[in-house]
């Protein structure tokens, strides 16, 4: 409706112009008399009015109520004439210039009026689109953000962990900086930079860093802003920002999702005018063109590095490939610090600590973390984070929201509480499995209970022992249902995909089966991104996938029956521990050992302790919920 709008105000306006330039059909016509006529008329008392202008032209009404329209002959006019009017009793009235020309130049007015209308409204949508009139004329122009005088604020301090990382992009600013430095001992810069990791790792935010850092032009796009409708405005736009670069040089250009334009080009078909492979061939164009001596590098960063082209990570364009893995314990706990600096911690809290229960989170994840542990103090009217609202938090994040456990009959309490039971108890008995932390039979989002287990510490190589443990800890719960109720449930669900899925790497990748041997069969590339839905093609034959089968349903079948040999051992200990649950619905790892007769792993002695202050707890492991 808004769009239509000027079209109907134009439309109106001009139909009221032609209105009052067009004489009204249903007024009485004007007549027009020759000179002579009209005296005649004036002596027979038919003329009421009389309105001359100085050029000889009068008009009138009549005396029957029409109107009239003569021209007084200049040699004739003059005081006998008025005379003779007065006579008549007609009403005279002369008429200026200055009155003619103003109706002239109103009356021109009212005819150019939805002409100007019509020229204003293109250019105030000229203006407004800023692209579809005029914006078509500066549609190649480079939509980079120039970080010049006005820096962001974010600098490497900000940044924790990542030494080397930092450490590596802080070299391609000083190649920048301080080119001749390296020209000394003969080294060149590098033309382009890849940053790839998992997401969240804080690639964009070293970047943003960099920005802050760095005493020259930074210049940060991202890889969708080249992409339009129209094939070549991509390339427009990287011409364009290579240009403003080389203006601005010494400079660094930040490609963010690179991946964006610079995917793999197809093969076999050739295609003369696909808009992102004409940007992508613009950007190698740019990146090996110009002369390295101008001081102008290239920084991108993307999740997926296997899908972008040969011809864009060959040296020469992106010379380095810096990846950001996931942290480990000690940049976890100082990217804790980073996300607490404006909170206030209980005294109880310990980050490290937190560190160790959250492997596998990601920079984004532990913001994540401590931010919904901040939602929940807010919520309980608290201002300093405690131990529980961590806790709580990292339920949250990885199970879903907790509902209360009234939500299951008491013979679900009876089997979940035997489920969990059988885990704990299968890890307690198992020495080489991480300790068991903390087992609850509340409900979290699609989990009905939970297993959680701390790793002692931080792992790079995991051992045949420690993953056959795990397997027999994974299958617990449904040895324990097996032991207890004689039949299983669906409740072992999870359970099975995660026992099948390390079984499954155990032979095809980790060469851990009598039945193949060491072969290994590993997934191509390093997929960020993975979707495990994905099907993957099969690098070998139907009856090695046989053996494969039946490889991984032997492992799992050991390990079952060795998880309810744990549970018929120690039949007392499971019926006593899953009581307990029953009961307290929570129970911390110290009660799982002291039930089962075992020692509580000396490394750790303090984490496994949890007092009757919900304040004072210790806070959860990150490694995948048993159940």
């Amino acid at each position: 409706m808004l769009k239509v709008l000027p079209w109907l105000v134009i439309a109106a306006v001009m139909l009221v112009s032609v209105l009052v330039d067009t004489p009204d059909g249903s007024a009485d016509p004007v007549q027009e008399y020759t000179y002579s006529d009209f005296l005649k008329m004036v002596d027979a008392g038919r003329i009421a009015t009389f309105d001359v202008s100085p050029d000889g032209t009068a008009s009138g009404d009549m005396a029957d109520g029409g109107a009239y329209t003569t021209r007084v002959p200049v040699e004739f006019a003059g005081e006998s004439v008025l005379a003779r009017l007065e006579d008549a009793g007609v009403e005279i009235e002369a008429v200026d210039n200055e009155s003619s020309v103003v109706g002239a130049l109103l009356g021109w007015a009212f005819t150019l009026l939805p002409f100007a209308l019509i020229i204003g409204f293109w250019v105030y949508l000229g203006r407004r689109s800023g692209g579809a009139l005029g914006g078509q004329l500066t549609m190649g122009r480079s939509k980079a953000k120039v970080f010049d005088t006005e820096r962001p604020t974010t600098t490497f301090a900000d940044v924790a962990g990542y030494d080397e990382v930092k450490r590596e992009i802080m070299e391609i600013a000083d190649f920048v900086r301080q080119p001749e430095r390296y020209r000394r001992s003969g080294a060149s810069a590098p033309r382009g930079v890849l940053m790839t990791g998992p997401p969240g790792t804080g690639k964009t935010l070293l970047a943003r860093a960099l920005a802050g850092e760095v005493g020259v032009p930074f210049l940060s796009v991202t890889g969708s802003s080249f992409v339009e409708m129209f094939v070549g405005v991509g390339a427009a736009r990287v011409r364009d920002l290579f240009e403003e670069a080389r203006k601005k040089a010494p400079a660094i250009i930040f490609l963010d999702e690179i991946d964006a334009i610079g995917q793999r080009r197809r093969g076999g078909v050739f295609v003369s005018n696909d808009e992102r492979e004409q940007t992508l061939n613009q950007l190698l164009v740019e990146m090996d063109g110009f002369d390295p001596s101008v001081g102008i590098i290239v920084l991108a960063a993307t999740n997926r590095p296997e899908v972008l082209d040969a011809a864009l990570l060959r040296p020469g364009r992106f010379d380095r490939q810096v990846v950001i893995p996931l942290p480990n314990q000690e940049e976890r706990r100082a990217i804790l610090e980073v996300h607490c600096r404006d909170k206030h911690l209980a005294q109880q809290v310990d980050l490290v600590q937190v560190a160790r229960g959250t492997p596998g989170f990601s920079g984004a994840d532990l913001a994540n973390l401590v931010n919904e542990a901040a939602i929940r103090a807010a919520r309980d009217e608290r201002e300093a984070i405690t131990v529980a609202d961590l806790d709580e938090a990292w339920d949250r994040i990885l199970l879903g929201l907790r509902g209360g456990s009234n939500v299951l009959l008491p013979e679900e309490r009876k089997a979940v509480a035997v489920h969990e039971a059988g885990h704990a108890l299968v890890a307690a008995h198992c020495s080489a499995a991480d300790p068991v932390h903390r087992v609850t039979i509340l409900p979290s989002g699609q989990t009905l209970g939970v297993t959680r287990q701390l790793p002692e510490q931080e792992r790079h190589l995991y051992s045949e022992r420690y993953l056959y443990d795990t397997l027999a800890v994974q299958l617990g719960g449904r040895a324990a249902e097996l032991e207890v109720f004689g039949r299983g449930s669906t409740g072992a669900a999870n359970d099975l995909a995660m026992a099948t899925a390390i079984a499954t790497r155990m032979v095809k990748e980790y060469g851990l089966s009598i039945e193949l041997g060491p072969v290994a069969y590993p997934s191509s590339g390093p997929m960020f991104l993975t979707d495990d839905s994905m099907v993957e093609s099969r690098p070998y034959a139907d009856a090695t996938q046989r053996l494969i089968d039946e490889a991984v349903a032997r492992i799992l079948g050991e390990a079952q029956e060795r998880a309810v040999a744990i549970v018929s051992t120690h039949r007392a200990q499971l019926d006593a521990l899953s009581d307990r649950l029953v009961i307290e619905e929570t129970i911390d790892g110290r009660v799982v050992y002291e039930i089962a007769g075992c020692d509580v792993p000396s490394t750790r002695p303090q984490i496994l302790a949890m007092s009757q202050d919900p304040d004072a707890r210790a806070v959860p492991g990150a490694d995948p919920p048993s159940a």
